[in-house]
Protein backbone atom coordinates (compact mmCIF):
# COMPACT_ATOMS: atom_id res chain seq x y z
CA UNK A 1 0.00 0.00 0.00
CA UNK A 2 2.29 2.11 0.83
CA UNK A 3 4.39 1.71 -2.48
CA UNK A 4 1.02 2.44 -4.44
CA UNK A 5 1.37 6.22 -2.17
CA UNK A 6 4.93 6.76 -3.15
CA UNK A 7 4.32 5.99 -6.72
CA UNK A 8 1.31 8.14 -7.02
CA UNK A 9 3.41 10.69 -5.04
CA UNK A 10 6.35 10.37 -7.98
CA UNK A 11 3.56 11.16 -10.49
CA UNK A 12 2.62 14.14 -9.04
CA UNK A 13 6.22 15.60 -9.38
CA UNK A 14 6.79 14.43 -12.59
CA UNK A 15 2.96 16.48 -14.10
CA UNK A 16 3.97 19.11 -12.14
CA UNK A 17 6.83 19.43 -14.01
CA UNK A 18 5.62 18.70 -17.11
CA UNK A 19 3.18 21.66 -16.57
CA UNK A 20 5.92 23.99 -15.47
CA UNK A 21 7.46 22.93 -19.37
CA UNK A 22 4.44 23.80 -21.06
CA UNK A 23 3.54 26.47 -18.74
CA UNK A 24 7.30 28.33 -19.95
CA UNK A 25 6.60 27.61 -23.49
CA UNK A 26 3.50 29.23 -23.57
CA UNK A 27 4.88 32.33 -22.00
CA UNK A 28 7.52 32.63 -24.72
CA UNK A 29 4.94 32.18 -27.89
CA UNK A 30 6.31 35.75 -28.93
CA UNK A 31 9.45 35.47 -27.64
CA UNK A 32 12.45 36.48 -30.53
CA UNK A 33 14.52 32.82 -31.13
CA UNK A 34 13.09 30.67 -28.27
CA UNK A 35 13.31 27.14 -28.77
CA UNK A 36 10.19 24.92 -27.57
CA UNK A 37 11.61 22.88 -24.70
CA UNK A 38 9.73 18.98 -24.01
CA UNK A 39 9.91 17.13 -20.93
CA UNK A 40 11.11 14.00 -21.14
CA UNK A 41 9.69 11.00 -18.04
CA UNK A 42 11.21 7.97 -17.56
CA UNK A 43 10.48 5.32 -15.31
CA UNK A 44 12.32 4.08 -12.33
CA UNK A 45 13.83 0.78 -12.57
CA UNK A 46 11.36 -2.25 -12.72
CA UNK A 47 11.06 -5.17 -9.90
CA UNK A 48 10.57 -8.68 -11.18
CA UNK A 49 7.81 -10.24 -8.72
CA UNK A 50 7.89 -14.11 -8.32
CA UNK A 51 6.20 -16.28 -6.18
CA UNK A 52 7.74 -19.54 -3.97
CA UNK A 53 6.27 -22.52 -5.20
CA UNK A 54 7.66 -25.91 -3.33
CA UNK A 55 10.78 -24.28 -3.04
CA UNK A 56 11.29 -22.87 -6.26
CA UNK A 57 11.04 -19.36 -7.60
CA UNK A 58 8.59 -18.71 -10.19
CA UNK A 59 8.58 -15.61 -12.36
CA UNK A 60 4.99 -13.84 -12.10
CA UNK A 61 5.48 -10.19 -13.90
CA UNK A 62 7.48 -7.20 -13.60
CA UNK A 63 6.31 -4.27 -11.39
CA UNK A 64 6.84 -0.48 -12.41
CA UNK A 65 7.61 1.46 -9.63
CA UNK A 66 6.98 4.86 -10.54
CA UNK A 67 7.88 7.28 -12.56
CA UNK A 68 9.92 10.95 -13.01
CA UNK A 69 10.51 13.80 -15.33
CA UNK A 70 14.48 13.41 -15.99
CA UNK A 71 15.26 16.08 -18.48
CA UNK A 72 14.35 18.68 -20.59
CA UNK A 73 15.27 18.89 -24.13
CA UNK A 74 15.42 21.83 -26.83
CA UNK A 75 13.72 21.52 -30.18
CA UNK A 76 15.75 23.10 -32.36
CA UNK A 77 13.63 23.22 -35.61
CA UNK A 78 13.41 26.22 -37.56
CA UNK A 79 11.04 28.98 -36.38
CA UNK A 80 8.91 31.23 -38.78
CA UNK A 81 11.13 34.09 -39.97
CA UNK A 82 8.99 37.50 -39.57
CA UNK A 83 9.81 40.82 -41.43
CA UNK A 84 10.91 43.62 -39.42
CA UNK A 85 12.86 46.34 -41.39
CA UNK A 86 14.69 46.98 -38.87
CA UNK A 87 18.78 46.87 -40.39
CA UNK A 88 20.03 45.44 -36.60
CA UNK A 89 17.30 42.56 -37.08
CA UNK A 90 18.53 39.29 -38.70
CA UNK A 91 17.20 35.84 -38.57
CA UNK A 92 18.80 32.42 -39.63
CA UNK A 93 17.47 29.95 -42.27
CA UNK A 94 18.98 26.65 -42.18
CA UNK A 95 18.72 22.97 -43.10
CA UNK A 96 21.89 21.49 -42.03
CA UNK A 97 22.47 18.09 -43.38
CA UNK A 98 24.91 15.16 -42.19
CA UNK A 99 25.87 12.04 -43.79
CA UNK A 100 25.10 8.66 -43.54
CA UNK A 101 28.47 6.58 -43.10
CA UNK A 102 26.50 3.22 -43.88
CA UNK A 103 25.02 4.61 -46.85
CA UNK A 104 26.98 7.67 -47.96
CA UNK A 105 23.81 9.75 -48.08
CA UNK A 106 22.18 12.68 -46.57
CA UNK A 107 20.58 11.48 -43.18
CA UNK A 108 16.83 12.29 -43.57
CA UNK A 109 15.89 13.66 -40.47
CA UNK A 110 12.29 13.17 -38.97
CA UNK A 111 10.10 16.59 -37.69
CA UNK A 112 11.50 16.74 -34.58
CA UNK A 113 14.85 17.22 -35.62
CA UNK A 114 16.71 13.35 -35.43
CA UNK A 115 17.41 10.25 -37.14
CA UNK A 116 17.86 6.87 -36.15
CA UNK A 117 20.25 5.16 -37.39
CA UNK A 118 20.37 1.30 -37.71
CA UNK A 119 22.41 0.56 -34.90
CA UNK A 120 19.95 2.32 -32.42
CA UNK A 121 22.00 5.58 -32.11
CA UNK A 122 20.01 8.95 -32.07
CA UNK A 123 21.45 11.59 -34.36
CA UNK A 124 20.50 15.34 -33.98
CA UNK A 125 20.21 17.63 -36.96
CA UNK A 126 22.70 20.23 -36.67
CA UNK A 127 21.88 23.75 -35.89
CA UNK A 128 23.60 27.28 -36.81
CA UNK A 129 23.49 30.16 -34.05
CA UNK A 130 24.57 33.68 -34.29
CA UNK A 131 27.75 33.94 -31.25
CA UNK A 132 27.54 36.08 -29.02
CA UNK A 133 30.21 37.17 -25.73
CA UNK A 134 29.43 38.34 -22.14
CA UNK A 135 31.79 40.62 -20.36
CA UNK A 136 33.38 38.25 -18.87
CA UNK A 137 34.43 36.69 -22.30
CA UNK A 138 32.15 33.58 -22.04
CA UNK A 139 30.69 32.62 -24.99
CA UNK A 140 27.08 31.80 -25.53
CA UNK A 141 24.82 30.57 -28.38
CA UNK A 142 21.97 32.19 -29.66
CA UNK A 143 19.04 32.49 -32.39
CA UNK A 144 17.55 35.79 -31.44
CA UNK A 145 18.49 38.25 -34.10
CA UNK A 146 17.62 41.05 -32.87
CA UNK A 147 20.49 43.67 -32.40
CA UNK A 148 21.17 46.88 -31.72
CA UNK A 149 24.12 48.73 -31.94
CA UNK A 150 26.28 50.85 -28.55
CA UNK A 151 27.57 54.22 -28.58
CA UNK A 152 30.57 52.78 -28.53
CA UNK A 153 29.83 50.85 -32.55
CA UNK A 154 29.56 47.39 -31.06
CA UNK A 155 27.02 45.14 -32.40
CA UNK A 156 24.97 44.13 -29.08
CA UNK A 157 22.07 41.53 -28.65
CA UNK A 158 19.05 42.17 -26.84
CA UNK A 159 20.11 40.80 -23.75
CA UNK A 160 23.24 42.86 -24.14
CA UNK A 161 25.80 40.72 -25.27
CA UNK A 162 28.79 41.33 -27.87
CA UNK A 163 28.15 40.15 -30.97
CA UNK A 164 31.06 38.22 -32.53
CA UNK A 165 32.88 37.88 -35.91
CA UNK A 166 34.17 35.20 -37.52
CA UNK A 167 37.85 36.36 -35.98
CA UNK A 168 36.51 35.97 -32.34
CA UNK A 169 36.22 39.45 -31.94
CA UNK A 170 33.20 41.68 -30.81
CA UNK A 171 31.60 43.37 -34.57
CA UNK A 172 32.48 47.04 -33.98
CA UNK A 173 30.91 48.96 -37.18
CA UNK A 174 32.53 51.73 -38.70
CA UNK A 175 29.94 53.83 -39.92
CA UNK A 176 25.94 54.40 -38.52
CA UNK A 177 23.56 51.95 -37.88
CA UNK A 178 21.88 52.77 -41.12
CA UNK A 179 24.91 51.81 -42.98
CA UNK A 180 24.78 48.33 -41.84
CA UNK A 181 24.50 46.08 -44.76
CA UNK A 182 25.03 42.05 -44.74
CA UNK A 183 25.01 39.47 -47.11
CA UNK A 184 23.44 36.18 -47.21
CA UNK A 185 26.77 34.57 -45.88
CA UNK A 186 27.00 36.70 -42.93
CA UNK A 187 29.73 39.14 -44.77
CA UNK A 188 29.23 42.96 -43.16
CA UNK A 189 29.26 44.42 -46.85
CA UNK A 190 31.15 48.39 -47.58
CA UNK A 191 28.75 50.66 -47.62
CA UNK A 192 30.41 52.89 -50.34
CA UNK A 193 30.94 49.94 -52.78
CA UNK A 194 28.90 47.26 -51.76
CA UNK A 195 31.43 44.95 -51.54
CA UNK A 196 32.78 42.78 -48.43
CA UNK A 197 34.26 44.90 -45.74
CA UNK A 198 35.86 41.30 -44.89
CA UNK A 199 34.46 41.67 -41.46
CA UNK A 200 31.28 38.90 -40.88
CA UNK A 201 29.36 37.96 -38.44
CA UNK A 202 30.37 34.72 -36.54
CA UNK A 203 28.08 32.48 -37.52
CA UNK A 204 28.53 29.19 -34.91
CA UNK A 205 27.31 25.52 -36.10
CA UNK A 206 26.37 23.01 -33.73
CA UNK A 207 26.84 19.68 -35.06
CA UNK A 208 25.48 17.93 -32.25
CA UNK A 209 22.86 20.21 -30.51
CA UNK A 210 22.09 17.66 -27.68
CA UNK A 211 24.89 18.55 -25.97
CA UNK A 212 23.69 22.39 -25.53
CA UNK A 213 22.92 23.10 -22.09
CA UNK A 214 19.88 26.70 -22.07
CA UNK A 215 21.24 29.42 -20.14
CA UNK A 216 18.07 32.09 -20.07
CA UNK A 217 18.01 35.04 -21.81
CA UNK A 218 17.39 33.36 -25.14
CA UNK A 219 21.55 31.90 -25.27
CA UNK A 220 23.37 28.42 -24.67
CA UNK A 221 26.64 27.53 -24.26
CA UNK A 222 28.50 24.02 -24.25
CA UNK A 223 30.27 22.37 -21.66
CA UNK A 224 32.52 21.20 -24.54
CA UNK A 225 33.02 22.72 -27.90
CA UNK A 226 34.74 19.73 -29.21
CA UNK A 227 32.27 17.35 -27.90
CA UNK A 228 29.33 19.35 -29.67
CA UNK A 229 31.04 19.65 -33.19
CA UNK A 230 30.83 23.53 -32.56
CA UNK A 231 32.47 24.99 -35.81
CA UNK A 232 32.59 28.32 -38.00
CA UNK A 233 29.71 28.12 -41.07
CA UNK A 234 31.18 28.19 -44.46
CA UNK A 235 30.36 28.23 -48.13
CA UNK A 236 29.19 24.72 -48.04
CA UNK A 237 26.87 24.89 -45.38
CA UNK A 238 22.77 25.04 -46.47
CA UNK A 239 22.23 28.34 -44.37
CA UNK A 240 21.43 31.90 -44.95
CA UNK A 241 21.70 35.38 -43.21
CA UNK A 242 18.59 37.09 -43.71
CA UNK A 243 18.73 40.72 -42.83
CA UNK A 244 15.85 42.61 -41.93
CA UNK A 245 14.05 39.36 -40.36
CA UNK A 246 13.63 38.17 -36.77
CA UNK A 247 13.40 34.50 -36.05
CA UNK A 248 10.16 33.94 -34.15
CA UNK A 249 9.40 31.40 -31.37
CA UNK A 250 9.10 27.61 -32.87
CA UNK A 251 6.41 26.55 -30.10
CA UNK A 252 3.08 24.81 -31.10
CA UNK A 253 0.60 26.92 -29.28
CA UNK A 254 -1.99 24.04 -29.60
CA UNK A 255 0.46 21.22 -28.94
CA UNK A 256 1.54 23.68 -25.44
CA UNK A 257 -1.71 23.85 -24.86
CA UNK A 258 -2.61 19.93 -24.67
CA UNK A 259 0.63 19.30 -22.92
CA UNK A 260 -0.77 21.89 -20.37
CA UNK A 261 -4.48 20.46 -19.66
CA UNK A 262 -3.22 16.32 -19.92
CA UNK A 263 -0.41 17.78 -17.15
CA UNK A 264 -3.43 19.26 -15.26
CA UNK A 265 -5.77 15.86 -15.35
CA UNK A 266 -3.19 13.56 -14.68
CA UNK A 267 -1.61 15.48 -12.10
CA UNK A 268 -5.51 15.61 -10.39
CA UNK A 269 -5.71 11.73 -11.02
CA UNK A 270 -2.52 11.06 -8.64
CA UNK A 271 -3.62 13.57 -5.72
CA UNK A 272 -6.86 11.24 -5.83
CA UNK A 273 -4.70 8.31 -5.72
CA UNK A 274 -3.10 9.56 -2.61
CA UNK A 275 -6.35 10.64 -1.20
CA UNK A 276 -7.42 7.45 -1.62
CA UNK A 277 -4.81 5.46 -0.16
CA UNK A 278 -4.96 7.82 2.94
CA UNK A 279 -8.00 7.22 3.76
CA UNK A 280 -7.42 3.18 3.70
CA UNK A 281 -4.58 3.79 5.65
CA UNK A 282 -6.42 5.71 8.38
CA UNK A 283 -9.21 2.81 8.53
CA UNK A 284 -6.21 0.36 8.92
CA UNK A 285 -5.00 2.22 12.01
CA UNK A 286 -8.28 3.59 13.32
CA UNK A 287 -10.75 0.99 12.96
CA UNK A 288 -9.02 -2.70 11.98
CA UNK A 289 -5.82 -1.78 14.32
CA UNK A 290 -8.78 -0.91 17.56
CA UNK A 291 -9.87 -4.88 16.41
Amino acid sequence: MIRGLYTAAAGMVTQQRRHDTATQNIANLNTTGYKQVESVSHSFPEVLISSMERGTMKPIGRMNTGVFAEQSISKYLQGDLIESGKTTDFALSADLRLTDPATGGNIVFDGSGKYISNQGETIYQPQAFFTVQDNDGNTFFTRNGSFNVSPAGELLSSGGYKVLGTNGQPVILSGTEGDLKVDGEGNLLDASTGAPSGARLGISIVTRPQELVRDGNGVFHVDDAAAAGVRYANAGDNMQVRQGYIEGSNVDATQAAVDLNAAFRAYEANQKVIQFYDSSLQKAVNDVGRV
